[in-house]
C-alpha cells in the first residue's frame, strides 16, 4: 500500500516533470498524463524503490539502455523502471516525457499541426515551412539528449547544433526529415565537421574521422579516437552507415 508521503512525492515527480494530469489510482499504481507528451505515466513504490512505468514502446526501448527494468508485474501494456531515490525518479519521469515528444511519429505531427495552412507557392513560403520544420527537429534533438551534446556532453544551448544525419535536402519525406534518429545533437564545431562529412560515427558509437582532416586541424578541434556518441539507438544505424558511406566516397576523391 501507498503511505500518504509516497503520493506526494510521485505526485510531485509527475507534476514537476511534464505529466500534470492526474488520472488517478489503480492498484497502488498513481496515473498520469500530460498535455505535451503522448504517453501514460504510472508510477508506484516498491521497498525502498520507486517505480515509473510508461506505455510507450519507444521510451521503453529507450529508456532500458540506462535505467534497470523491474522484474515485478508492471501494469498491462507497460514496462517499469526503478529510481533509487526521488532525485533519481525526477530524472526518470523527465526523461520519459522527454523521449514522448521527440521519438517518430510526435516531431513530425507538430510539424503537419504548425504548417497545415501555411502556403507553400513561393521559394519564400517554402523557406518559412523548413525553418519551422528545423526548429522543431532541433526541439526534438534536444529532448532526446537531454540537451547535451551527443559526443562531449557540452549543454550550452548557444553552442550546441541539430544536425541531420542524411541532409534534409536528400530525404524523401518530410517524416524522415524530422525523424530524431536522422540527427544528433553536437557542439558547433563538431556539427560543422559531421555536416561536411569530415566525421563520423560507426555502429558502437565511436567517432571515424576522415583522412582528408590533417593532424594538426584533429589537434586544434579536440579530435580523437576517444571521442563517442553517448548512445547509439537501432534505428540510428542505417543513416549512420549512410553517413560513413558518403564520408568514404568524398574521403576518396580527395
Amino acid at each position: 500500500m501507498l503511505s500518504n508521503m509516497d503520493r506526494v512525492r510521485l505526485a510531485m515527480a509527475a507534476t514537476d516533470e511534464g505529466f500534470g494530469l492526474s488520472r488517478g489510482e489503480v492498484d497502488t499504481w498513481l496515473r498520469y498524463t500530460s498535455i505535451d507528451a503522448p504517453a501514460e505515466l504510472r508510477l508506484s513504490r516498491e521497498g525502498d524503490a520507486y517505480l515509473a512505468a510508461t506505455n510507450h514502446a519507444g521510451v521503453a526501448t529507450s529508456l532500458s539502455s540506462e535505467w534497470p527494468l523491474w522484474s515485478g508485474e508492471a501494469p498491462p501494456g507497460f514496462k517499469a523502471f526503478i529510481a533509487s531515490d526521488t532525485g533519481q525518479l525526477h530524472h526518470l519521469v523527465r526523461a520519459v516525457w522527454r523521449l514522448a515528444r521527440a521519438l517518430p511519429s510526435e516531431p513530425f505531427r507538430a510539424f503537419a499541426a504548425s504548417t497545415r495552412d501555411l502556403p507553400r507557392t513561393t521559394e519564400a513560403e517554402r523557406l518559412i515551412v523548413q525553418r519551422i520544420g528545423q526548429d522543431i527537429f532541433r526541439e526534438s534533438l534536444v529532448d532526446y539528449w537531454s540537451g547535451t551534446c551527443a559526443v562531449l556532453g557540452v549543454s550550452e544551448p548557444k553552442l550546441l547544433r541539430a544536425s541531420h544525419i542524411r541532409p534534409w535536402a536528400e530525404c524523401d519525406t518530410d517524416e524522415e526529415r524530422l525523424n530524431v534518429f536522422n540527427g544528433l545533437l553536437l557542439a558547433a564545431h563538431l556539427d560543422a565537421a559531421f555536416d561536411g562529412f569530415l566525421i563520423s560515427f560507426h555502429d558502437d558509437g565511436q567517432i571515424l574521422i576522415s583522412s582528408s582532416v590533417s593532424a594538426s586541424d584533429r589537434t586544434a578541434l579536440g579530435l580523437h579516437e576517444g571521442l563517442r556518441l553517448a548512445k547509439v539507438a537501432s534505428a540510428h544505424l542505417p543513416r549512420l552507415a549512410w553517413h560513413r558511406n558518403r564520408l568514404a566516397l568524398l574521403a576518396a576523391e580527395n
